[in-house]
Parts: structure tokens; sequence; C-alpha cells
């Protein structure tokens, strides 16, 4: 398939700004599920900073998506499909979550004031509770667009969709990271934090190791007798049926040789995997560049990222390229 910079883009931003979001929710949630309010305003500033964070990556993904369409204008009919299409219901979602964290925001701001009554601030838990949910149904979303395409074996695949639950939680920590680490931070509590870096990134380029060498080894599940409408038969090629380029060789039969494939595989997978580790492992030693390490390795992570996604694209074979 061909990689079009704006999907990768809207997948990695989307995916890490729920991923945020994810983890943002869980932060809100701890006190109420604790019994105890906030700890201090620092701590209700901080749900602020991710919640808006979350809502601009996620915001700037959707926008960055609408580009790929032939006439972005009529963007909004894609809403009344929500019935049959993912990507429909990916936008409901998407639209929804961006509405409950507006929500929270407000409620937030007003509370900082001190202008916000008791019984709207215990609301609030159950809008990041609502909002968790909605995040978790748009990656979801994301994922399905491709994962329910059955022309295409590769995005088929079973590991398709915890990936993109995975990259979301992965890239939304170390998002959080970059921006709390910041702070002067106990040593346990970095303790706490390169453990749970090298988990998702051990997790994380598991996952995709395992998906490359799966998709490497994947049949097609169709024969080119099948494509021209002869199964069982072997059938060769005396002529093209085009000659030249159309949109379904541009879109559907782009092609990227192994010999490229392996070493982007591996700038990916150290992007994303390996960077992340040292750079939590670098911060445990050394505290007081946890910030400017931590906000590296997530940027650097971000764009391995793009890689995968690029790839995931590029080493995508459509079964139409058969008959081409």
């Amino acid at each position: 398939m061909h990689p079009a910079f704006s999907v990768i883009a809207f997948t990695t931003l989307s995916g890490a700004g729920h991923g945020l979001l994810l983890w943002a929710g869980g932060l809100i949630l701890l006190p109420a599920l604790q019994g105890r309010a906030p700890a201090n305003g620092t701590t209700v500033l901080l749900w602020g900073v991710l919640l808006m964070l979350g809502l601009v990556l996620t915001t700037a993904g959707l926008l960055s998506s609408m580009l790929h369409l032939g006439k972005p204008g009529r963007a909004w009919r894609a809403f009344s499909q929500w019935r049959t299409s993912w990507l429909s219901r990916e936008g409901v979602f998407a639209v929804a979550t961006a509405l409950v964290v507006i929500a929270m925001l407000a409620l937030l701001g007003i509370g900082i004031a001190g202008a916000l009554p008791q019984a709207l601030w215990s609301a609030l838990p159950a809008l990041a509770a609502i909002m968790v949910l909605l995040s978790l149904c748009t990656i979801a979303s994301t994922a399905m667009i491709y994962a329910s395409l059955k022309p295409i074996p590769a995005w088929r695949h079973p590991l398709v969709l915890p990936g993109y639950f995975v990259f979301a939680i992965l890239t939304g920590w170390l998002v959080l990271m970059a921006l709390v680490n910041w702070a002067a931070l106990s040593d346990a509590v970095l303790g706490v934090i390169v453990l749970v870096t090298f988990v998702l990134s051990i997790v994380a380029g598991v996952v995709k190791l395992a998906y490359w060498h799966r998709i490497d080894r994947q049949p097609l599940g169709a024969t080119r007798g099948d494509a021209v409408g002869l199964p069982g038969r072997e059938v060769g090629v005396f002529e093209r049926p085009n000659t030249q380029a159309n949109y379904i060789n541009k879109e559907m039969g782009y092609v990227l040789a192994r010999k490229h494939a392996r070493p982007l595989r591996f700038i990916a997978l150290v992007l994303f995997a390996l960077v992340p580790m040292v750079a939590a492992w670098f911060a445990w030693a050394n505290p007081g560049l946890a910030g400017p390490v931590f906000t590296l390795g997530a940027l650097l992570a971000l764009a391995g990222t793009l890689v995968e996604r690029w790839l995931f694209f590029a080493q995508a074979r459509h079964l139409v390229t058969l008959y081409y």
C-alpha cells in the first residue's frame, strides 16, 4: 500500500494523544478510588496540562487525516456511517472524547479558581472514566479500520489490534514522562518510572518483532489464477493489464524491497524500544537531567513510531496486485 504521510502522522499523533489521555484518566481516578481529594493545586494543574496536551495531539492527528481526503470539506459525511464503518466510528469516538476532555478542562479551570461546587467537582472522576472508555474505543476503531480489511492479509493479522494499543500506551507514557520528569522526583518514583518504561518498551518490541516475523511468512491467501477468474490453475503473465501506471498501481501496488525493510525495521526498533529504555536508565542515574533526557527520548520514540507506521503501510500487499 502507498504510505501516505498524512495517515501515518494521524495514527502516530492520535495514538500518542489517546494514550496520554488514558494515563491522565488513570491519574485522575486514582485519588477517587482511594477515597481522597487531590493532593494539591499543582496536581490539579498537572491534570489540566495532560488533558490539554492530549487534546492537542488527538486534534492534530484528526486534522492531518483529512489531508488524505480528495474533498476534505465533505469529511463530516463520514460520521453518518457509524453503523457499518470503523472509520466513521473512530470519528464519532474521537469527537466524543474531545468533548469530554473539554468538559473536564472547564471543571478544572473553575475548580482552580475556587468557584466550583463540591457536587460538580466530584463529577470529575466519572468524566475521567468516560474519557478512558472513549479513548480505548477510539484506539480500537483506528486499528479496526485496517484489521477489518480482508484483501490485505498483513493488516488482517491478529497482532494489529494489540499492536495499536501497545504503541498508544507506550507513546502516551513517554509524553507523560517528558512532562513530569522536569520536576524533582524521589528515587523511588524514578525507579517505578524506569520499571514501567522497560516493561512497555520490551512489550512493544516483542509485539512488533512477532508481527514482522509472521507477515514475512504469511501467504497472500490467493493466487494469480484466482485473481483472473481461473481458480486452481497456473497463470503466466504474457502481457500486463495496462501500459502505464494508474491509481490502483500507485495506491495498492506499492512495493518495498526486503533489503530496504530490514534496516528500516532496525531503526524503528531502536528508536521506539531501545531509546526509551536507555533514556529511563540515564534519567535514573542522573536525576538532574531526567527532564531533557526523557523529552528527547519521547521525541525519538515518536520518530520511531512514524517509521514503524510507514512500514505498516509500505509492506502491506493488496490482493488486487495479483492481477496487476
